[in-house]
């Protein structure tokens, strides 16, 4: 039975090569797709490990035999690009010494990793290379870098130095995996990037199966005659299901061969991709052996015991496939899982969960229920459609594909289910990122503020008064002088701390902020020389102003006033009073920008790093980076897959449609009809399911946003419509380019009884 099994399989004919081709086809897809999601998840683990000891400082406890390492680790940046700076000093001999170091830098030496190294070349010092004392002593290797791409600099100082740092602690090990939490870390949340690696091979599964189930269906009706006339003539059960594992194994082992071949040619081009951060290794994209192993042997074996179920009715008996009844139509009981993936949403508005972690938790969970929701809900959807095409029935085309459809809309959905994933996934995450683009970005009347550099001194305030703690002295005169001479900079404002007790001027209303913040004092010559910043009333010396401008170019410019209130306080004495935040007003250009903030860097060591405006902005969205590489990973594997289920399904359609067809043209119907038909049976599923699913998808957005942002979904711009309407109607008219094929395959000769 091997041996006919084979031969059937691969020189059955045409139809049967063109069956074994699109299988294979589809699984090479299916299992190229998983490769690279699991090589990316290795690549997540090896990465993790590389950077894990960048977070040596964040440990509660540390051993105590040894000399300890004074370690302190912050981030800065240079052109939005993050550098890690770990400042080190040895105790003793015993000093643990990083990986990747030959040794420990000496106080006025540093490592820098070959990106950095490259980037100080060809970067002005007065941009960046200030900002690490001394001169370089080496390289930081390989087994401390987490990408090619990491700007990670070791700078050695002395004991006392580093004593006298607040966020310097001893260590005498290094860590070899991340803390959950590290509000002080330079780098990656590591659980968040692996768990969202992980959700995007969930995510997977849908598209996936739904292609692969497509493939192995094709020509399943077909096959099920031939299988039942050979057990007229004799064939035993046994010897069915044999060949028919036979069928579906060879289709399917020559895709998985091909997969793993997709996967090797594309390695290079999957190195380039930015999943966590920086890039990957090219090596550390390997497959681990039992997971290589069990790709290769599984998907086999699952599409072998797919063969054998779907042949049950063959089994039971030689006619059970001609004494063909309708099945039950689907019910409505099928909009529980998507009404449950809508309710997990809905429930965590008001009750968001503490951590990030739990919160990709949560909505994830939420997301593949949804997905899953619209591919259970998909076939009583469109037996809705059918039933009301039906009733209304104008044509004979209509009554043909309504009852075609109402009889298996089971059918009729898997068709183009690809096509209605893709649409929700698309269409949540549009408008997800379109809304925080919206209410986050820095507006365009801001945009003139976007490049000016802040320097925060207050990180916490008091409980009882709500006054700011940790602010500095005003700074040396020469550090203005520096600050101002620079080529690019407009003006320098102090924003000082308050002892008049007046209130934020831009803190907005009480009753939905909560009582306001005492104001910052700033100079009206200085403001005078920071366009955008608003201005003094005339003839005031100072003004109360916003405790910070970091939220400047947030939401509606009319939120901010135009003219600050004066304070009644005399140059001099605001001069005396300690600074909360220093305000740099610059072009915008990179030279100036980097300038800037190598000098505060310099002047403030132990501060908070300096931002422009524009990057705080950036920097206040960055939890939505894990979920938008989600919904880019999802949206993008998605949209390919769902082309080539379209494919694959208009090639089984035609196969299935055959000899149905065929009768109807003997009995009278005409072409033209059984093409409009055609057209219906694929129009109307994909339209309504199509419909539901972008509705879903914007409620699920509406849902999160109201839960994470407390503010609503807004309708995302033309584009969106634009892009959905021609993808649509791509879709139709492929599934139109196949109707003149009808013609010649629903000739007489094809309504014979094999």
């Amino acid at each position: 039975m091997i041996t006919l099994g084979l031969r059937l399989t691969l020189a059955g004919g045409k139809e049967a090569a063109s069956r074994l081709a699109i299988i294979a086809a589809a699984v090479a897809l299916g299992v190229g797709l998983l490769l690279a999601t699991l090589a990316a998840l290795h690549a997540t683990d090896t990465q993790t490990g590389r950077y894990a000891w960048i977070f040596s400082g964040s440990a509660t406890a540390q051993p105590a035999a040894g000399d300890p390492l004074w370690f302190s680790a912050r981030s800065q940046l240079y052109d939005g690009q993050l550098i890690g700076r770990i400042d080190v000093a040895a105790t003793g001999p015993g000093s643990p010494v990083p990986p990747g170091l030959p040794r420990l830098p000496a106080p006025g030496e540093y490592y820098a990793s070959p990106a950095l190294t490259a980037l100080l070349r060809d970067v002005p010092a007065a941009e960046l290379g200030d900002r690490f004392p001394g001169h370089r002593a080496g390289r930081i290797g390989r087994s401390a870098l987490p990408g090619p791409d990491s700007l990670i600099v070791v700078v050695g100082l002395r004991p006392d130095q580093l004593a006298k740092d607040t966020q310097a602690t001893r260590v005498t090990a290094f860590r070899t995996s991340p803390p959950a939490r590290c509000s002080g870390c330079p780098n990656l949340n590591a659980n968040g990037q692996t768990l969202v690696l992980y959700v995007a091979v969930a995510a997977l599964i849908f598209p996936v199966l739904v292609l692969i189930g497509m493939a192995t269906r094709l020509a399943a009706a077909r096959r099920e005659q031939r299988f039942a006339a050979m057990r007229l003539v004799g064939a035993t059960p046994r010897q069915i299901s044999t060949i028919a594992t036979v069928e579906s194994t060879v289709a399917t082992v020559l895709g998985v061969g091909a997969g793993f071949g997709l996967f090797f040619a594309f390695h290079p081009l999957l190195a380039r991709v930015d999943f966590t951060g920086t890039r990957f290794f090219a090596s550390d994209l390997a497959l681990r052996p039992a997971q290589a192993a069990l790709v290769a042997a599984g998907v086999p074996v699952l599409a072998a015991v797919a063969a054998r179920i779907a042949l049950r009715r063959v089994r039971i008996s030689p006619l059970g496939v001609t004494r063909r009844v309708t099945p039950r139509p689907p019910r409505a009981w099928r909009l529980i899982p998507l009404a449950a993936g809508l309710g997990v949403f809905a429930y965590f508005v008001g009750r968001i969960p503490k951590s990030t972690v739990e919160q990709i938790q949560v909505y994830t969970a939420a997301s593949l229920l949804v997905l899953a929701g619209i591919v259970i809900a998909g076939p009583w959807l469109t037996l809705l459609g059918a039933r009301l095409m039906a009733r209304r029935v104008r044509s004979p085309a209509l009554l043909i594909a309504g009852r075609r459809l109402s009889d298996d809309p089971k059918a009729g959905f898997r068709a183009v289910s690809g096509l209605v994933l893709a649409l929700c996934v698309a269409s949540g995450s549009i408008a997800l990122m379109t809304t925080i683009t919206a209410k986050r970005g820095v507006s365009e009347a801001s945009a003139a503020v976007g490049g000016a550099m802040l320097t925060d001194f207050i990180t916490e305030r008091d409980d009882i008064t709500g006054e700011p703690v940790g602010a500095p002295p005003p700074p040396p005169a020469a550090t203005l002088i520096r600050l101002r001479s620079i080529d690019g900079v407009r003006g320098v404002t102090l924003v000082h701390t308050n002892p008049l007790g007046t209130k934020d001027p831009a803190w907005g209303d009480p009753a939905e902020h909560g009582p306001p913040h005492d104001a910052g004092l700033a100079s009206c010559t200085d403001l005078a020389t920071m366009p955008g910043f608003s201005v003094c009333p005339p003839g005031a010396e100072a003004a109360s102003v916003a405790p910070g401008f970091g939220a400047i170019g947030w939401g509606d410019p009319g939120d901010w006033p135009r003219v600050w209130p004066a304070a009644a306080i005399s140059t001099a004495a605001l001069a005396r009073l300690p600074v909360q935040q220093i305000v740099v007003g610059t072009d915008g250009s990179t030279t100036a920008i980097e300038q800037v903030r190598t000098v505060l860097l310099n002047a403030y060591p132990d501060a908070r790093a300096p931002m422009t405006v524009g990057e705080q902005q950036t920097s206040i969205s960055a939890s939505m980076t894990q979920y938008q590489q989600l919904a880019d990973v999802v949206t993008v594997v998605s949209l390919v897959i769902a082309g080539f289920s379209l494919a694959v399904s208009l090639a089984g359609g035609l196969s299935e449609r055959k000899r149905p067809f065929s009768l109807l043209r003997l009995t009278g119907v005409q072409l033209g009809v059984l093409r409009r038909v055609v057209l219906l049976e694929s129009a109307v599923p994909l339209l309504i399911v199509s419909a539901v699913a972008i509705g879903t998808g914007f409620l699920a957005a509406d849902l999160f946003l109201r839960a994470q942002y407390e503010f609503s979904v807004q309708a995302p711009g033309l584009g969106y419509y634009v892009v959905v309407s021609v993808g649509l109607g791509i879709s139709l008219a492929i599934i139109a380019s196949t109707l003149p094929l009808l013609r010649r395959i629903t000739g007489p000769e094809t309504a014979r009884n094999d």
